[in-house]
C-alpha cells in the first residue's frame, strides 16, 4: 500500500472511531454486541457510571432514523449514565456498526424488535435491576420506541425527543398532504422498481437524503438537518443521513404498517413525549399525546426546533428526563 493510500486509510478509520461528543469523565463507556429476535448482531455503546454499586435502573437509547449511537443517541446516553443510569445506545439493524443485510434498510417490525432486544440484554446484566428499564426514542425512533413500549411490557416507561411517526409520514407525506393519487402513483413506481432491484441481484440506493451545500432556497427543516448532519457539528462516517441514503424501496413496509395502531396499550406504564416550540415535527407528538391514554405528559420546549434535541445541552431537558425516570422506574 502506497504512503497517500495508508494514510487515506488510516483517516477514514479515524472518522469511523469518531464521536461527535467528549466522553465525559464520569463514566466509562464499552463496545457490547447482541442480537435481536430475527439474529440480526446489533452493536451498542454501554454507558456505566463510575463509583456506583448495587443494581442500578437502565434505560435503551436510539435514534434519531438515519443516524448511528456515536451521535445523539450517545449523548443522551452518557449525559442520563452521569446522573445514575446504566444506558446503551445502540445503532439499529441493518446500519452502522449494526448487521443485517442489506444496508441501509428500516423496517416497523425488525426497528421496533431492536429495543426489545436491547432490553433482553440490559435484563441480563449483573449491574441492572431488570425490573427498572426504560427506553427513549429520538425522531424517528420515538415512534418505534412507542411501538416498543406497547408490545413489550417489560418496559417501565418511554419517552421520546423530536418524534416522527415513520409510518405516517411515509404514507401521508407531511402534515398528511399526500393525496391518494400521488400515494398510489408512489406504490406504483416502487413496485416495478423491485422488478429493477431483482434484475440486478441488488436494491438500488436512492438519491442522498440531504445535499452537499446549502444553496439557500430549501426548506428551513432542511437546512437544519444539514447543520447537524453535514458539519463538524453532527457529521459522522456511518451515519446514512451524514453520508448515504436509504435503499429507493425503504419506504414501502412503512405504509401500510401503522406502528403507534395500539399506543393506548402503553398505559398505565408512563409517556413523556418532548418536542419543539418551532419544530416541523411537533405535530406527531401532540397527536401522539392525544391518542395515548394517561399517566402521559406533553413537553414544549420553547423557541426550540427540531435538531436542536439532538445535541443542545442548554435545550435537551436532561434533569426533565431524569425525573421522570427515577419517579417511574420502580
Amino acid at each position: 500500500m502506497s504512503n497517500s493510500a495508508s494514510a487515506q486509510s488510516a483517516t477514514v478509520a479515524q472518522q469511523a472511531d469518531h464521536y461527535t461528543f467528549q466522553l465525559s469523565d464520569k463514566v466509562t463507556r464499552q463496545k457490547v454486541m447482541f442480537k435481536n429476535r430475527y439474529g440480526i448482531t446489533l452493536m451498542g455503546d454501554l454507558y456505566i457510571p463510575k463509583n456506583t454499586k448495587g443494581k442500578l435502573p437502565a434505560l435503551a437509547i436510539s435514534g434519531p432514523f438515519g443516524a448511528v449511537k456515536e451521535q445523539s443517541s450517545g449523548l443522551y446516553a452518557q449525559n442520563i449514565a452521569e446522573r445514575g443510569f446504566i444506558t446503551l445506545a445502540l445503532d439499529p439493524s441493518y446500519t452502522g456498526e449494526s448487521g443485517g443485510e442489506p444496508r441501509h434498510v428500516a423496517s416497523p417490525d425488525i426497528n421496533t424488535e431492536d429495543f426489545s432486544a436491547a432490553v433482553d440484554y440490559l435484563g441480563i446484566q449483573a449491574s441492572v435491576d431488570r425490573n427498572k428499564i426504560g427506553i427513549i426514542g429520538i425522531c424517528g425512533f420515538g415512534g418505534f420506541a412507542l411501538n416498543a413500549a406497547a408490545v413489550d411490557k417489560r418496559i417501565k416507561a418511554v419517552a421520546t425527543t423530536s418524534m416522527y411517526d415513520m409510518s405516517r409520514v411515509n404514507a401521508n407525506g407531511y402534515f398528511d398532504a399526500t393525496t391518494l393519487e400521488q400515494r398510489t402513483q408512489t406504490l406504483e413506481q416502487l413496485s416495478l422498481q423491485r422488478w429493477m432491484d431483482a434484475e440486478n441481484g441488488t436494491p438500488a440506493l436512492a438519491p442522498k437524503g440531504l445535499p452537499d451545500k446549502i444553496e439557500g432556497n430549501e426548506p428551513q427543516f432542511v437546512k437544519e438537518y444539514f447543520d447537524y448532519y453535514k458539519t463538524e457539528r453532527g457529521f459522522h462516517l456511518r451515519s446514512i443521513n451524514s453520508n448515504g441514503s436509504w435503499t429507493v424501496t425503504n419506504v414501502l413496509s412503512f405504509m401500510n404498517m401503522p406502528i403507534l395502531t395500539y399506543i393506548k396499550e402503553i398505559s398505565p406504564r408512563p409517556v413523556l413525549l418532548i418536542a419543539g416550540e418551532n419544530a416541523h415535527s411537533r405535530y406527531f407528538s401532540e397527536d401522539a399525546y392525544k391518542a395515548a391514554c394517561e399517566p402521559k405528559e406533553l413537553m414544549i420546549i420553547p423557541q426550540a426546533v427540531h435538531v436542536d434535541l439532538y445535541d443542545r445541552l442548554d435545550v435537551i431537558p436532561f434533569d426533565k428526563l431524569t425525573e421522570f425516570f427515577t419517579k417511574n422506574l420502580k
